[in-house]
């Protein structure tokens, strides 16, 4: 099962100070929006989100749809298809997607030690 790009959504308490820290690691600004308090950096393959006042703890988060540069897949598994995958496997969800939608939607589960994780699908 495929579920698209990658990145670690972390909740700051201070963007500006983050944001700083990250571009001396040589993160740089991929989207987002700092006056709203977000802010998406990359470095190589790698992409750190930056959510301050957003999150209450750090979390995992795959885009379907997306490849690691945002860019559209040709195909992918719709987060809908992934949610009946994970029910199907016993897999306890905390929100889900409506199965009757389609286009973008998400879905919140955690792993056995409490890390969230957010399947958020934007296309």
């Amino acid at each position: 099962m495929e579920l698209g790009a990658f990145s670690i959504s972390l909740a700051v308490k201070d963007i500006h100070a983050s944001r700083a820290f990250y571009e001396k690691l040589g993160f740089g600004d991929m989207g987002g929006d700092i006056s709203q308090n977000w802010l998406i950096m990359k470095n190589g393959p790698h992409v750190i989100g930056l959510f301050q006042g957003m999150f209450e703890k750090n979390l995992l988060t795959f885009n379907p749809g997306w490849d690691q540069d945002a860019k559209p897949l040709a195909s992918f598994a719709d987060v809908r298809e992934i949610q009946k995958h994970l029910k199907e496997q016993g897999v306890p969800l905390k929100e889900e997607a409506d199965p009757e939608t389609t286009g973008p939607a998400y879905i919140t589960l955690e792993d056995p030690d409490g890390n969230p994780i957010l399947i958020d699908q934007h296309r």
